[in-house]
């Protein structure tokens, strides 16, 4: 069985179970599915979130991505990883990313999803802006998401 790799960045909603289906569909080797699905809060420094609207540059993001899934890949032994990212206007309760990982046993699937979702808050070159009762804002990066980074390069 060939090791598979899905990297997309898209408008449309994505099925998870499809998707989850899709990644382990006929690999008896997988022991391990785990998957994080990432969803639009209502809420956000203190002000209600209307809408969210991400931005990307394509090409530079998908290689971004790819660059990110090679590097867990170099740390974990994987057999499919899928990475789903939205992008375009968002509203409450919408999915925005799915990150998923299929490996023999739980530790390296978990560890793997987990990299790859730190490394992609910090790594990935995606631009969100909110829209407030107060009007349009940026975004700015979070220290939590440097620090989850952070993590990896002692590991």
């Amino acid at each position: 069985m060939k090791d598979s790799t899905d990297i997309r960045v898209e408008s449309a909603d994505f099925d998870v179970s499809t998707e989850l289906a899709r990644l382990r569909a006929g690999d008896a080797r997988v022991g391990a599915v785990v998957s994080f699905v990432g969803t639009v809060r209502d809420m956000n420094d203190g002000d209600s979130v209307a809408e969210l609207e991400l931005e990307h540059y394509p090409g530079m993001t998908e290689r971004a991505l790819q660059d990110i899934v090679e590097q867990a890949r170099g740390r974990w032994p994987l057999y499919g990883v899928v990475v789903v990212h939205r992008v375009g206007p968002m509203r409450p309760l919408d999915q925005i990313v799915l990150v998923a990982c299929t490996a023999a046993h739980r530790g390296e699937a978990f560890a793997a999803c987990e990299f790859i979702m730190d490394y992609l808050k910090t790594d990935a070159p995606f631009w969100k802006k909110e829209q407030t009762p107060n009007g349009a804002r940026w975004v700015d990066a979070r220290v939590t998401d440097d620090t989850a980074r952070a993590k990896w390069a002692s590991r």
